[in-house]
């Protein structure tokens, strides 16, 4: 990998955006970046390893302001090593349960398809209609257009056109 990429490589392999990654460095997702002499921000190896880090908490659901508490104790350094360890078991614990209800949901889907699948090759005989009754006063034939429950938006203007 080459040792300082520009803002358009970084946001080409990582995904990101431009605006995304001046985000994270604005929020104290990622520390500021070395700049080269015009001004334009150069990403390390270092960074491009923090950055995929920060998508792997991001993809995990990890809220923001959770990863902006775990890079202050990053740039803390070592002495904060058990905070970040805590936070990590605790949010590894909430992803686990999350997967574990993705996972059920993914069945009970799996199980309406499978369902579905079935009354499809079976080849249900549709139902018939029920037989035509005689029509008389309290029973009057169906008009031929029904009509609205309620006027919706601008109804009532154009029903007075």
């Amino acid at each position: 990998m080459t040792s300082h990429l520009t803002i358009t490589e970084v946001a080409e392999r990582t995904g990101l955006t431009a605006h995304t990654l001046r985000y994270y460095e604005r929020a104290g997702l990622i520390a500021p970046v070395t700049r080269a002499p015009g001004g334009q921000r150069r990403y390390a190896a270092s960074d491009m390893e923090w950055i995929g880090f920060l998508l792997r908490l991001r993809e995990t659901r990890m809220p923001i302001g959770q990863m902006q508490a775990f890079a202050r104790f990053r740039g803390e350094g070592n002495a904060t090593v058990p905070e970040r360890w805590q936070m990590l078991e605790v949010h590894l614990t909430d992803v686990l349960a999350m997967i574990e209800s993705m996972q059920r949901s993914a069945g009970a889907l799996q199980d309406k398809i499978a369902h579905y699948r079935a009354l499809e090759t079976r080849s249900l005989p549709v139902a018939s209609p029920p037989p035509e009754r005689k029509r008389s006063a309290s029973n009057p034939p169906p008009t031929s257009r029904p009509r609205p429950l309620s006027a919706g938006p601008g109804q009532a203007a154009r029903n007075r056109r």
